[in-house]
């Protein structure tokens, strides 16, 4: 024990600093520049076509999308994406961002969002295109796939199979064990630490063996349920504090946009150093709170059954849109108004480096904090964020899940993968009840190596395949022109 100790305690460091680089240089040039690049490309394909989007997934809404033949309903596979999107990132992501580069630093999540937006759709249509059906019906689809189509070569092999196992690493086993450190954590915190965090691992362990057992229509099923539930949720509690914070609200969206270009003026320091902090915090934690061009959420727009690849792209869009315009900017909203403004501790620059210097407020407890301050009960606010942590987090468990057995198979072909599905889906469980009995720092760091080392054969093959992606968009507009025309006529 005390040499893995001893090795986990050189390793973090390393780790640590490859992360640095990677997130800050790297990865922030790939994902900015392939959602300007495709935002060009498809001559804003999130402006023209946001109002389609909306209409196909909330134009025949239903809870109850049944069981399908092969593949899922287009909102199936929307609120399977939405499930692994919705999660940690849009409550402790965006709390550290605020804290570390201030209220300005939504306006750059917003802005990164929208990009992301002409990324996602992109993905959505190149895992449809080069979907994989099997003889029984059940698809196949996800970055491997159109990886291989980008390079169709020994290289493409390569890449696609370490894209593979780098999610599979990510998100089916570290991902799925630091998600339930967090469920664990809340849960035994908003308990007063009556419930022992090892029975809520069993339980939380239980649960999710037998959603995966049910494969992915067990895993639609109950993500098409919860996602809504908890998204409509969230939304009422946010706006209850909103209208607590009524006369605070005009003066939360000032501070977003005139701290998003002088952060200085609050967080003091040098003007330089204030603006780059309140821009990487936002592009940061906005690029891996959508996930949009991480080469996560394509797995499940791949199952979608659509008459166009179009169709899910523009679907996919409005999960980028509901996991941060709308879910996330309410955690925005309730922090800021809450904390930064009026008298409350983090509205001037010296209260700012009074709780930074003693530690009072965390990324962790910010939200909890913001909260319990506005509803006059700390425990309430403890209560109410734990019980919305447990959500989002349990369904980005099972949304990353479904990701990783899908690489799983790629990774064993056909006539193995049967049983290597079983030994991964074992694995993940064991990692969801290690998760909550462990809290090392490393295995969050190696989670964050593996998201970010997975970006980069996406982006490449994004890259090379926008020929494909604009001839889908250009296909769709000359499809939505020929059927104006036919109406024309009939009128």
């Amino acid at each position: 024990m005390e040499f893995i100790a001893k090795v986990q305690e050189a390793l973090l460091p390393i780790v640590v600093e490859i992360n640095g680089y990677l997130s800050d240089y790297i990865l922030f040039f790939l994902l900015v520049g392939i959602g300007i690049f495709y935002t060009i490309r498809t001559r804003f394909v999130q402006v023209r076509c946001f109002g389609e989007g909306m209409k196909k997934v909330f134009g025949g809404l239903s809870l109850r999308g049944g069981k399908q033949k092969g593949g899922l309903s287009s909102f199936q596979a929307l609120a399977t994406a939405i499930a692994a999107q919705v999660g940690m990132g849009n409550i402790i992501g965006a709390c550290g961002a605020i804290l570390i580069g201030g209220p300005g630093a939504i306006f750059w999540m917003w802005l990164i969002a929208f990009f992301g937006m002409a990324t996602i759709y992109s993905e959505a249509v190149l895992a449809q295109q080069t979907k994989v059906v099997q003889k029984d019906g059940s698809v196949l689809g996800g970055p491997v796939y159109y990886i291989k189509k980008a390079f169709n070569n020994t290289f493409g092999k390569i890449l696609a199979a370490f894209f593979a196992i780098a999610i599979t690493l990510a998100l089916g086993f570290m991902g799925a064990m630091v998600q339930s450190n967090s469920i664990s954590e809340a849960l035994n915190t908003a308990s007063n630490g009556y419930v022992p965090t090892w029975v809520i691992g069993l339980v939380l362990a239980a649960i999710c063996a037998f959603i995966f057992i049910g494969g992915i229509q067990r895993i639609a099923s109950v993500a098409e349920k919860i996602v809504p539930i908890m998204a409509v949720g969230y939304l009422i509690i946010g706006v209850i504090i909103l209208c607590i914070n009524i006369k605070y609200v005009p003066a939360t969206f000032g501070m977003i946009f005139k701290y998003a270009f002088v952060p200085h003026a609050l967080l003091g320091g040098a003007v330089g150093a204030a603006i780059k902090a309140a821009i990487s915090q936002g592009v940061k934690r906005g690029l891996f709170s959508n996930e949009a061009g991480m080469g996560s959420t394509p797995h499940a727009h791949a199952q979608a059954k659509v008459e166009t690849p179009h169709e899910q792209g523009v679907v996919a869009m409005i999960g980028v849109f509901i996991d941060t315009f709308v879910v996330l900017t309410i955690t925005a909203l309730v922090v800021i108004s809450t904390l930064y403004t009026g008298n409350g501790p983090l509205a001037t620059a010296e209260g700012i480096a009074a709780n930074g210097l003693s530690g009072l407020l965390t990324k962790a407890n910010l939200m909890q904090t913001a909260v319990g301050t506005a509803l006059g009960s700390q425990m309430a606010g403890n209560i109410i964020v734990a019980v919305c942590l447990t959500f989002f987090a349990f369904t980005t468990i099972i949304g990353w899940n479904f990701f990783g057995k899908q690489n799983v198979q790629y990774l064993f072909g056909e006539k193995k993968s049967k049983v290597a599905v079983i030994v991964y889906s074992v694995l993940a469980i064991i990692f969801i009840f290690l998760g909550s009995l462990l809290k090392n720092d490393l295995v969050w760091e190696l989670t964050d190596m593996f998201n970010n080392l997975m970006v980069i054969p996406n982006v490449l093959a994004l890259a090379f395949l926008s020929k494909y992606v604009v001839e889908e968009t250009r296909a769709a507009s000359a499809r939505k022109k020929a059927k104006k025309a036919e109406k024309a006529q009939v009128k």
